[in-house]
């Protein structure tokens, strides 16, 4: 590189956003992803040795995925290349393996292909990457944001190695904001700009994890509000101004949905009612739909609650209704009633055992007959001819119950039902134990 080249490059990069000046330059610099890139870390061990494998890094925006490929790209003496999966075509993959086979037969060298949103490869695009990295062609490190189990074919990950990274908590947020207003070369250092505790701590929180984020507020209220200013002191204030109300990263599709359901329905299962309306309060305000709370909650209803409470079912279907009759943002009040008696109600979850046994004896089995003394009577000539109701005792005949027998005859004892020991469920099964008494449990 020449000198006018030289000067160029470093002049681009004082003037990019503080986002990229300040990306770490070494694995020691990456914050909070200590259980990844400590000293004796596997990952990090493979790439001081230069002995990578192929491998996935996972995690939220601004964790430090692509930092770490730039770290191995500046480590390694294998060749690096670089692809954006949004862009990049089969034909791309194609010629990359090709000059990496060559590369490999004739310097010995071997080839990293670091793959930027590989969760944005289709199914194609994996088949064609698979047999280069299979056969050692390649070296993949893919990044990603969204599960990669769901993401990539199970052929294609079964070769390769996870790594999950963890959204920033507030003390890596805070030390990454410290060091840009202090380094000198990369950063704010330069400047006389101070921050507040209580505006560091609202930058952390506006950030949600995201270093980029975290820099990007840093890097906005400085631009608007340091220029000619010979001594900014930021003030939670300024952040206000600049970050704006707090946004919850929440994608309806992704996996912070799923996951943040999936702890509301355990919450309300584990009867704590602060837990289960402090996730329902993460949904809504970032901006779920409330009739999928309100759906949730009646199969909730019905499958952790049943029985025990039967009332359960009815308040879940009623607070469902009064989101469609009301809305946000009053709907918010009913579905929290209906929260807090679910998750207060005793549980059983016999009404789902009992349906799910049933259905696996009815798919194990062969051709299902109904017995003839159950059988439909209502043509006068069914019972003449086919025999049907033959044998039936009408139970109001004999005071509302009488035994007889009202499943298959080739199925033999079976029980599906089983009541629990708590709430309504209770009386279930002493009613039942009056009258099957040869019924044990």
């Amino acid at each position: 590189m020449d000198l006018f080249s030289s000067s160029v490059e470093r002049h681009r990069e004082m003037n990019a956003p503080l986002a990229w000046r300040m990306r770490p330059q070494t694995l020691d610099e990456v914050a909070g992803q200590e259980h990844v890139v400590r000293r004796g870390a596997p990952l990090r061990t493979a790439i001081e040795r230069d002995q990578l494998h192929s491998f996935i890094l996972y995690g939220p925006p601004g964790t430090g995925k692509t930092s770490i490929a730039r770290i191995i790209a500046r480590m390694t003496s294998s060749h690096f290349e670089y692809l954006q999966a949004v862009t990049a075509g089969v034909g791309d993959i194609r010629k990359i393996a090709r000059d990496a086979a060559d590369r490999l037969k004739f310097y010995q060298q071997p080839t990293i292909l670091f793959v930027d949103e590989i969760h944005r490869f289709n199914k194609s695009q994996q088949d064609v990457l698979l047999p280069f990295v299979e056969d050692g062609t390649l070296v993949l490190v893919g990044a990603t944001t969204e599960n990669p189990l769901y993401e990539l074919n199970s052929a294609l990950l079964s070769r390769l190695k996870l790594y999950i990274l963890e959204a920033l908590d507030t003390e890596a947020i805070t030390r990454i904001i410290r060091s840009a207003l202090q380094d000198q070369e990369r950063g704010l250092g330069g400047l006389n700009i101070t921050i507040e505790e209580e505006a560091l701590c609202r930058v952390a929180q506006a950030a949600q994890g995201d270093a980029r984020m975290a820099l990007n507020i840093l890097d906005a209220i400085n631009n608007s509000f340091g220029g000619s200013n010979a001594n900014l002191l930021i003030t939670s204030e300024l952040v206000t101004k600049v970050a704006g109300k707090l946004i919850l990263k929440y994608d309806r599709s992704g996996d912070y949905h799923y996951d943040t359901i999936s702890a509301f329905i355990k919450s309300i299962r584990g009867s704590d009612p602060d837990a289960a309306l402090y996730w329902m309060a993460v949904m809504l305000e970032a901006g779920e739909d409330p009739r999928y709370i309100a759906r949730r909650l009646i199969v909730h209803a019905a499958e952790d609650i049943g029985l025990a409470d039967p009332s359960a079912l009815a308040l879940a279907t009623a607070a469902a209704s009064a989101v469609e009759y009301v809305g946000l943002p009053e709907a918010r009040i009913p579905l929290a009633e209906a929260v807090i008696y679910l998750a207060t109600a005793p549980k059983s979850n016999s009404a789902k055992t009992a349906i799910d046994s049933a259905l696996a004896q009815v798919r194990a089995g062969n051709r299902v007959k109904v017995p003839d003394h159950l059988g439909d009577t209502s043509h006068r000539l069914a019972g003449p001819l086919l025999g049907k109701g033959k044998g039936y005792k009408y139970p109001h005949d004999f005071g509302g119950y009488v035994q007889q027998d009202y499943l298959p005859m080739e199925l033999g004892e079976v029980s599906f039902y089983r009541p629990g020991p708590h709430g309504y469920e209770r009386d279930i099964q002493r009613y039942l134990a009056q009258l099957h008494p040869e019924k044990k449990g």
